[in-house]
């Protein structure tokens, strides 16, 4: 029988090996990549629950040129970099948070029964975390005009409720596809009265077959609102008048004025525009990690999951439908109550797997009650072999 313990003892040493299912032992609980409002907000709300947490950020964020935030209650036109500043000195307060200056430049899954993965920034430096936030953002993608990278947040949005009401009632533009007008009109009429939209030669028989499968009726409608519509395509926008200066901030108005030249006939003048241009993912990491994307944003699901376990996009990033800074605080929280309790209910499983374990000498007479005396024979023969 000797031999047949011999045996059975192995068999419960790897079964003793295999049986626990242990969560993995990182670095960080949660890994959030990005800086803005949506990553902030995940971080803040993963350590307000004690999960050690670090925020890797690039420094780069899609609102940066605007002058101020609005509609963010408590920081109605707090600049953006304000904002910021005061939400990590904040946050840092708690003592499992950590922010770091960096660029992510690759993730990847470590392997397992649980996620984890193995986060690599600019110098080489690896980091390891069960959870992955992507707070990572979009890019606006601007033509090439002169003149307009330089005015973008400062007078030229694509937000009115960002950035609208300062220069309400003002000689007012919009820039975009024929197509694209009336959705501007509809989200804007309540605050000018004086608008063109510069359509940059997108009004041809095509174009209009195009406005009107997107909104049918759309000509009786801008002619409704006194929309006039300008054909000839944008040279340049000259700034005139910057309303960072001149401005007035009892009644919260911004005074930009700008010129529109085109390629043929005589400029024209106006105070902001809202402009109608697509956005493409800022990091190449959702590509390098093979997640879903649709119309340039992330795949998520209610909870900010991602097609990959373990993996959370939050921000103008995702899909679930919202670009502005109360959506991505709102994301980004909401990210963090998912992962805190996924991450529970695993630490839960694997006590209880662990608990469950029998005791060595449970084990040997569970093993003795299954196996028996059946590898005897076998035993025997081998021995004669």
């Amino acid at each position: 029988m000797a031999p047949i313990r011999a045996f059975v003892s192995a068999l419960l040493s790897l079964l003793t090996v295999t049986g626990a299912v242990s969560v993995p032992q990182t670095d960080y609980d949660v890994i959030v990549v990005g800086g803005g409002p949506s990553g902030l907000s995940a971080l803040s709300g993963v350590v307000r629950v004690q999960r050690k947490a670090l925020l890797i950020d690039s420094g780069v964020y899609r609102n940066d040129p605007t002058r101020e935030m609005h509609d963010v209650l408590g920081n109605d036109g707090t600049p953006p970099a304000e904002f910021r500043g005061l939400a990590r000195e904040q946050i840092l307060k708690y003592p499992t948070a950590r922010i770091q200056n960096g660029t992510v430049e690759s993730i990847t899954p470590m392997g397992g029964n649980y996620s984890s993965f193995t986060v690599t920034d600019n110098s080489g430096k690896n980091y390891t975390a069960r959870k992955i936030v992507l707070g990572t953002g979009v890019r606006d993608v601007l033509p090439a005009t002169p003149g307009l990278q330089e005015a973008w947040g400062k007078g030229v949005f694509w937000c009115p409720w960002c950035d609208g009401y300062e220069h309400r009632e003002q000689p007012f533009g919009i820039i975009g596809n024929l197509s694209d007008v009336l959705g501007s009109v509809l989200e804007t009429n309540t605050l000018y009265s004086d608008v063109i939209a510069f359509v940059n030669g997108t009004q041809t028989p095509q174009g209009e077959i195009q406005a009107t499968s997107q909104h049918e009726g759309w000509e009786e409608q801008l002619k409704a609102w006194n929309i006039k519509i300008e054909n000839r395509t944008i040279a340049s926008l000259e700034r005139l008048q910057d309303g960072s200066i001149h401005r007035n901030r009892t009644t919260d108005t911004q005074f930009d004025k700008f010129r529109v030249h085109f390629t043929t006939g005589e400029p024209i003048d106006r105070s902001a525009f809202i402009v109608n241009f697509p956005t493409t993912q800022y990091s190449s990491l959702p590509a390098k990690m093979h997640l879903d994307v649709a119309d340039g944003k992330i795949t998520v699901t209610s909870g900010m999951r991602t097609n990959q376990t373990g993996v959370f996009a939050i921000g103008d990033a995702n899909s679930d439908g919202s670009t502005n800074v109360p959506h991505a605080l709102f994301s980004g929280k909401r990210a963090a109550v998912y992962i805190h309790v996924e991450m529970s209910r695993e630490d839960s499983q694997s006590k209880v797997s662990k608990r469950d374990i029998l005791s060595r000498r449970e084990l040997e007479k569970e093993a003795a009650r299954v196996i028996g005396e059946n590898l005897e024979p076998q035993w025997k023969r081998a021995q004669h072999i």
